[in-house]
């Protein structure tokens, strides 16, 4: 069964991350730049992170230059930028490209999981958000838009679902 497990993607640091090493976390998938409109939300993002990371949760966000450059930081500097203006703690990589020719294979596999705006695929705007089940499966796409303070329900709800079926493996033996 093909997941987001059999990837592995670039840290803004350079280093390669098998996404392998994230089994059984719930992840959410962000496409990011840092001078968009809602850049905002990568604020709310970290508290997202810091309120469910202790229970498996993580965050990955992918700065995008696509959309009206709004992402004009070199990798190098990405991660630093991110943590002194919203400090944040979760993983950051290298940018990518979301549509088009030399779309990152990793968005090219959540594309082709589910459908965005008006049943396009094609990623619209910075801040797409997907939400990854304990499984490497997509739950969820959402649209720039949505804040991530209103993803708690869905998040928690994807979370105990990963729990339940860790008490129901683990009951098996």
């Amino acid at each position: 069964m093909d997941s987001i497990y059999q990837f592995t993607v670039p840290l803004a640091n350079g280093e390669d991350f098998a996404l392998s090493q994230l089994k059984g976390k719930t992840i959410l998938i962000v496409n990011t730049a840092s001078k968009c409109s809602f850049s905002v939300q990568i604020a709310a993002l970290e508290k997202l992170y810091q309120q469910y990371k202790h229970r498996g949760f993580t965050i990955l966000a992918f700065p995008c230059n696509q959309f009206d450059h709004n992402e004009p930081i070199e990798n190098a500097n990405i991660k630093r930028f991110y943590q002194e203006q919203f400090n944040v703690s979760f993983p950051v990589f290298s940018k990518v490209m979301v549509n088009g020719p030399d779309t990152h294979p990793l968005f090219n596999y959540l594309k082709t999981q589910t459908r965005g705006i008006a049943q396009n695929r094609a990623i619209k705007w910075n801040f797409t958000k997907f939400l990854i089940n304990s499984q490497g499966q997509l739950s969820v796409r959402y649209a720039p838009r949505t804040k991530p303070e209103t993803l708690k329900m869905v998040i928690e709800s994807t979370l105990d679902e990963a729990n339940n079926d860790s008490a129901f493996q683990f009951a098996k033996i």
